[in-house]
């Protein structure tokens, strides 16, 4: 088992700039490849960012390419999302997810609680 819990996110001016975290508690949190999802009000969610259990690997949304940067800190347990030039367009509720692989993330079993962003002047 992996509990995941989200903190950050909130309302930000566009192009501003926001930083989420999601810490885990359980099994070994490096073990776990690691992942962001976005899903906005009456769409389905999407994939916004994946990083592998070391860290090493990097993938990212074409969407956010550029903007927002995925990292993680095992020895804290911790993921990060950095979002900046933030556009209204990235409003929506974000989640963290936690998998045995990158290309499980979206079935995976163990989500955080989600955490809403919401970008407007």
């Amino acid at each position: 088992q992996v509990q995941l819990v989200q903190s950050g996110g909130g309302l930000v001016q566009p192009g501003g700039s926001l930083r989420l975290s999601c810490a885990g508690s359980g099994r070994t949190f490096s073990n776990y490849a690691m992942g962001w999802f976005h899903q906005a009000p009456g769409k389905e969610r999407e994939f916004v960012a994946a990083i592998s259990g070391s860290g090493e690997h990097t993938y990212y949304a074409d969407s956010v390419t550029g903007r927002f940067t995925i990292s993680r800190d095992n020895a804290k347990n911790t993921l990060y999302l950095q979002m900046n030039s933030l556009k209204p367009e990235d409003t929506a509720v974000y989640y963290c997810a936690a998998s045995a692989t990158i290309g499980t993330l979206d079935h995976s079993h163990y989500w955080g609680q989600g955490t809403q962003v919401t970008v407007s002047s």
